[in-house]
């Protein structure tokens, strides 16, 4: 393998990795995206949950089968 060669198949590689990484970035970002809103959809399910007890714990109440 000459060097122009060598310097060519190195070239593609790079090239690849480049695409790989971009690819890579668009994918972290969406996950990124996501977690934020879920985030957000807890913080209102425990704001909302909050209101009927301070502590976390259940009310005592009779199940709905009763």
């Amino acid at each position: 393998m000459n060097e122009a060669e060598r310097l060519t198949l190195l070239e593609e590689r790079y090239a690849h990795l480049q695409r790989h990484v971009v690819q890579q970035d668009k994918a972290m970002l969406g996950l990124s995206d996501e977690v934020a809103k879920l985030r957000q959809e807890i913080a209102m399910l425990r704001t909302r949950d909050a209101g009927g007890s301070q502590t976390g714990e259940m009310p005592d109440e009779r199940p709905p089968h009763y």
